[in-house]
């Protein structure tokens, strides 16, 4: 099966042929299957945001490529804008960029600019308020009367009415409280799954990555340090730290506690997988 987003040797480089020269992207190879849920981690400077921006062509590539459905999205100029639909990225603090004078303008934006008839513009932004908790009464309010958390949730709204097949967030929770972060994360499961889209989320917060993606990317220096499933990533908890990079809290304690002897699985990543690992130690037995 063809990924629907790929990238092959990707490379970019900024201030080539002067002092200044960084290279910020050294060969990264990723894809993500249609309906995925992947993760994309690293410490503040090792080429997070400079990726993402490859993924629906903001940045081109200084060398390698960038395949949608296995086609390179730098073809041709038409096909490089369609990508901007059908990849959407959500940039950290997404409220910032919210200017219409009312929600629904704000939302209906990406619509309009796709060409569609009022008809269909209105069905979308219906669609994706829906998604985000925004009843239909409040559609005519001022976005900047919102809370912080329903700023965010209108912000991603406008990303999400242009229906992408792909959708990408850059910290999509920072700022928030608690119950804000939940429910901005439910906010983008309730996509995927009604879209049977794939999402990106780059995070700093190993609990939220841990309790939702389906494999994770570490990117360490512009490359790919490691890839695989929360299980396979959070247990090189050595090499994470080595990286500047934590663990899930929850795998610290079952990490922990294989040190002072107890028979656990130091694999545990998330909260329910530890409330089953303890009920079983009670019993006498190590779940897998």
């Amino acid at each position: 099966m063809t990924p629907i987003i790929e990238t092959r040797d990707l490379r970019h480089v900024y201030g080539a042929d002067t002092p200044f020269r960084s290279d910020a992207l050294r060969g990264v190879d990723f894809y993500a299957e249609r309906g995925e849920f992947v993760g994309i981690i690293g410490h503040t400077g090792s080429g997070k945001s400079t990726f993402i921006q490859h993924l629906n062509g903001l940045l081109a590539p200084t060398g390698g490529q960038v395949l949608f459905d296995g086609e390179d999205i730098w073809k041709d100029k038409a096909f490089t804008r369609q990508i901007r639909f059908k990849v959407g990225l959500v940039f950290q603090y997404p409220e910032y960029q919210l200017f219409e004078e009312t929600i629904y303008k704000d939302i209906a934006f990406g619509p309009r600019n796709m060409g569609l008839d009022e008809e269909e513009v209105r069905r979308r932004v219906l669609r994706a308020a829906g998604f985000v908790g925004i009843s239909e009464e409040d559609l005519e309010k001022s976005p900047f009367d919102l809370s912080g958390g329903q700023k965010r949730r209108a912000a991603i709204a406008g990303v999400i009415a242009m229906e992408p097949d792909v959708l990408i967030l850059d910290e999509p929770t920072a700022g928030l409280d608690p119950r804000g972060r939940e429910s901005v994360l439910q906010n983008i499961r309730d996509y995927q799954k009604a879209q049977n889209a794939t999402i990106l989320m780059v995070s700093h917060s190993m609990e939220e990555v841990a309790a939702n993606v389906d494999r994770l990317y570490v990117l360490n220096h512009g490359a790919v340090a490691m890839h695989g499933t929360p299980r396979e990533v959070f247990s090189r908890a050595g090499e994470l730290e080595e990286m500047g990079l934590d663990v899930p809290w929850v795998t610290r304690i079952f990490q922990r506690l294989r040190q002072l002897g107890l028979d656990v699985d130091g694999t545990v990543y998330t909260i329910d997988q530890a409330v089953a690992a303890l009920a079983g130690l009670g019993k006498g037995e190590r779940p897998c």
